[in-house]
């Protein structure tokens, strides 16, 4: 099958099978490899030299996580996780660092493919087994938000970034990330939209 030169992906991966198991499935679906890397340093760089539709990148990577390859590349690529860990934590982490899509690899390829699609269209994927994982509160109910918390959520539902809300509140540009990532496990939010609509609805916010 020819590829789709509207669809180009980075991989990134570092063990080496599985760049060569999907690159393979994804080129005989239509979607053209610009660059396989096996390190975080390395994606970041093909990602900035080749700016493609789709990065797929694991999340424990030598020298640079997927995690901090997203926050980096965000505007310049959608980023698509993929991974073999379900740690929550760690995929809320991603999903604040602007990850819109998450397959785990023990999924069918042809679930990545579909992600590589969604996302390639503007949309989301995030593996339906994850749903229980990342949208889970430990104890089972949702728990207060923080002034500071309430506080960064109101400046994201105004449209601001993580360096206009650090500035306005004098916090560091992590801090705020930090605070999206709490109100997002405590409202069982997927994602920090979510999380703003989540507060605005039960009125936590104005």
């Amino acid at each position: 099958m020819k590829t789709n030169p509207e669809i180009t992906v980075v991989l990134a991966d570092d063990h080496a099978a599985v760049l060569d198991a999907v690159g393979r499935t994804l080129e005989k679906h239509g979607i053209e490899i610009v660059d396989a890397v096996g390190d975080g340093p390395a994606a970041l760089a093909a990602i900035e030299l080749h700016q493609p539709t789709v990065a797929v990148v694991d999340v424990r990577m030598p020298k640079l996580s997927g995690v901090d390859v997203a926050r980096r590349a965000a505007t310049l690529t959608n980023v698509c996780v993929y991974t073999g860990h379900r740690e929550r934590a760690q995929l809320l982490d991603a999903v604040a660092a602007g990850v819109r899509g998450i397959v785990l690899k023990e999924a069918p390829l042809a679930d990545l493919v579909h992600a590589i699609r969604a996302l390639a269209r503007g949309g989301a994927y995030y593996d339906p087994v994850l749903a229980g994982v990342l949208m889970r509160t430990e104890s089972g109910q949702s728990a207060p938000l923080s002034d500071r918390e309430r506080s960064v959520l109101r400046h994201l539902a105004d449209g601001h970034r993580n360096e206009t809300i650090g500035s306005a509140l004098h916090i560091s540009p992590d801090t705020v990330r930090a605070h999206i990532r709490n109100a997002m496990r405590k409202l069982d939010a997927f994602t920090r939209t979510q999380a703003v609509a989540t507060a605005m609805r039960r009125e936590l916010i104005d």
